[in-house]
């Protein structure tokens, strides 16, 4: 019998995997055996990404680039991974943006492209991994990266935008996992709390924060490299097939409060 979470041979396409916490799940999912597909952007990125996965691992890497807001290169670079591999097992939909600002002075433009990123592009990434690999196939693991501000209002970092594009990633979950729960397939979602993370590193670390922190995370600190990783593993596994539509807050207990 194979050991628990054994991702040998199967392919996982992360997206929003140039950086942080993309990066960090794609290691983590590589480790258990999972081939990698990095997608963002930045080409150069996705290229050093690869080569450190494969080196590391030994796992088949294929970096894509892509713009998940550009239906086109969505379609594309499903039918891309599936012409390489024949297969996708794997979504974890962890491209975003955020747009911090007071709500009286967010543009049309700030709020329409916190959308268009978090929400619409996590659909259409969804949308296509499902109709051309996974419902032909009868089975996948969607795993929609939302956050706990997608579960919550907060009072530290106004975000307007960005707590309704993660609260429709939440409901998206849902309804994506009831539709396609028949085709063994489960849709799931991550709610991330304060994570460290190079681009959140210099906030976190603030005298601030950690006065923060204190009162408003049960552990009283931030995320660390890797917490996130146990969490996209377990949703990612085989074994995990009656786990279906939830949301996993890991947020050291700041929704529990």
């Amino acid at each position: 019998m194979a050991e628990y979470f054994d991702l040998s041979g199967q392919v996982a396409i992360v997206t929003g995997c140039s950086t942080g916490l993309g990066v960090q799940m794609a290691h983590a999912l590589a480790k258990q055996g999972a081939n990698i597909v990095p997608v963002a952007r930045r080409q150069e990125l996705i290229e050093e990404v690869a080569a450190d996965i494969h080196e590391k691992y030994g796992v088949e890497t294929f970096p894509v680039r892509c713009d998940i807001t550009s239906t086109e290169m969505v379609e594309e670079t499903v039918k891309k991974v599936m012409d390489h591999f024949g297969r996708i097992d794997i979504l974890i939909n962890n491209a975003g943006t955020g747009a911090v600002a007071p709500a009286e002075d967010i543009t049309d433009d700030q709020f329409s492209n916190e959308l268009n990123i978090d929400l619409f592009g996590t659909f259409k990434m969804a949308r296509a991994a499902a109709k051309q690999a996974m419902i032909p196939a009868k089975y996948g693991r969607i795993i929609n990266i939302a956050s706990m501000y997608g579960l919550v209002g907060n009072k530290i970092a106004p975000a307007s935008p960005y707590h309704a594009a993660k609260g429709g990633v939440v409901n998206l979950t849902r309804a994506l996992a009831c539709e396609w729960g028949k085709y063994n397939i489960t849709v799931n979602s991550i709610c991330p709390g304060y994570f460290w993370t190079p681009l959140t590193k210099d906030t976190l670390e603030t005298e601030d924060f950690k006065a923060y922190a204190k009162g408003a995370i049960p552990v009283e600190r931030y995320g660390l490299e890797g917490e996130l990783d146990s969490a996209a593993i377990f949703l990612s596994a085989r074994e995990s097939s009656y786990v279906n539509g939830i949301m996993v807050p890991v947020d050291g207990g700041y929704t529990a409060m």
